[in-house]
């Protein structure tokens, strides 16, 4: 065994073992543990470090930019698998040199990273081993720590939990029970909720991970809850910086992540009062069950704010199946659309959602303007549609949803 291994396997400090690796390796070095939150670095190589170093050590994690580039590489899965040290080349987009990063592992879980920038030559496989060995050490005590985490982790998980549910009934009483776990409230928070369409434990675990890692790099408090098929997710504030911005930059960038799975989001609004946190989570809630009403994983907004007439679809629907009702003209345009392959529905719906302006109806729909106005001709002459009433383009936008819906339920 080398001596400076042998100096390693006796320090218990991530900030020690830090700077002896980078002595002995005579290259920067970066700690950080499982969610990619920085632990230690190298002070003496510290001009060394690229870029992306240099970003993760101002931010204490890294920048969202960076963890969507590296998902994108399939550097984070990587991560994950990979049993021993490996190297990630160059990626000038987001300014990181080639390094060798290893996974700190122990009883077979991730507890963080070592990250060894290769400025210079690159390491010997001798240094490899080196390395290889120092991450089981440092996987065992980060292990340690994470024990201590995790049953603060779940004091907090219980707080919000009851929260939720409406346990306390007053704002002294959350702050009480805040106080007893050592939490501190944020000044401002919105929640969101994230679901999947059917029940894919491997899927859902691997969600949570995503969402954790993206949370997490939004430099805010953030607090993940499980309640079956839902991951909830409470982003807080400190400072006068909007969760509420965060918390769509989130859902955004889950959403993107998992195009092809079926993925619902949903964003409450933002509150104040802790009181309120239930009212947040059950409007992002709503905006899921709308999305999945509608079988659409991409709704025109996750925003409960923006989500207007959508929200009430679930009921208007059953109303309408009690009383029968059929939407006669929309009826007639789907029966011409199928007869002649026109595309007068979507016509229609773009024609609505751009209040019935002839332009931007056209741009949406890459048409010229006379086509569109030909197409409206047609509509027009096929119904007894009056796209001088208010009332009913609410009720044809309101149908032409639910119409879309059943058609997807048709063809699934």
């Amino acid at each position: 065994m080398s001596q400076p291994l042998e100096r390693i396997l006796a320090q218990t400090n991530i900030n020690d073992i830090t700077e002896i690796v980078s002595s002995y390796l005579k290259k920067p070095v970066v700690v950080e543990n499982d969610q990619f939150a920085l632990l230690a670095y190298s002070s003496y190589y510290v001009e060394h470090f690229d870029q992306a170093n240099q970003q993760t050590i101002f931010t204490k994690r890294w920048p969202l930019s960076i963890l969507e580039k590296f998902m994108e590489e399939g550097i984070v899965d990587q991560l994950k698998s990979a049993s021993r040290p490996f190297r990630i080349p160059p990626i000038n987009e987001i300014g990181l040199n080639q390094r060798v990063v290893a996974s700190a592992r122990y009883k077979g879980q991730i507890f963080g990273y070592i990250w060894i920038q290769e400025t210079g030559s690159p390491l010997s496989d001798d240094q490899m081993d080196f390395l290889d060995n120092v991450s089981t050490h440092v996987g065992k005590l980060l292990y340690k720590e994470n024990q201590l985490k995790a049953t603060k982790e779940g004091k907090i998980s219980q707080f919000y939990q009851k929260v939720i549910e409406d346990t306390y009934q007053t704002e002294l009483q959350i702050k009480r029970e805040a106080a007893k776990v050592n939490i501190v409230l944020p000044n401002q928070f919105t929640v969101a909720v994230f679901s999947i369409a059917e029940t894919d434990e491997e899927l859902l675990g691997d969600m949570l991970d995503t969402i954790r890692l993206f949370a997490h790099s939004l430099h805010q408090p953030v607090y993940l809850l499980m309640e079956e098929l839902h991951i909830i997710v409470i982003i807080g504030s400190h400072s006068s910086t909007s969760p509420y911005k965060n918390a769509t930059q989130l859902a955004i960038s889950v959403l993107n992540h998992y195009t092809e799975q079926g993925i619902h989001a949903g964003i409450g609004k933002e509150y104040v009062s802790l009181l309120d946190l239930r009212k947040s989570y059950l409007q992002a809630l709503r905006v899921v069950q709308t999305s999945e009403f509608l079988g659409a994983s991409n709704l025109s907004t996750i925003e409960y704010d923006k989500l207007g007439v959508l929200r009430y679809l679930e009921i208007i629907s059953r109303f309408n199946q009690e009383a029968g009702y059929e939407n006669e003209d929309l009826a007639k345009l789907a029966h011409k659309d199928k007869k002649s392959q026109t595309n007068l529905l979507q016509t229609l719906e773009a024609y609505l959602l751009n209040n019935c302006r002839i332009k931007p109806t056209a741009e949406q729909l890459f048409v010229h303007t006379n086509t569109l106005k030909y197409r409206l001709k047609q509509i027009e002459e096929l119904t007894s549609i009056d796209f001088d009433n208010f009332h009913v383009k609410c009720q044809l936008y309101i149908d032409l949803q639910l119409l879309k819906r059943r058609n997807r339920a048709t063809n699934r």
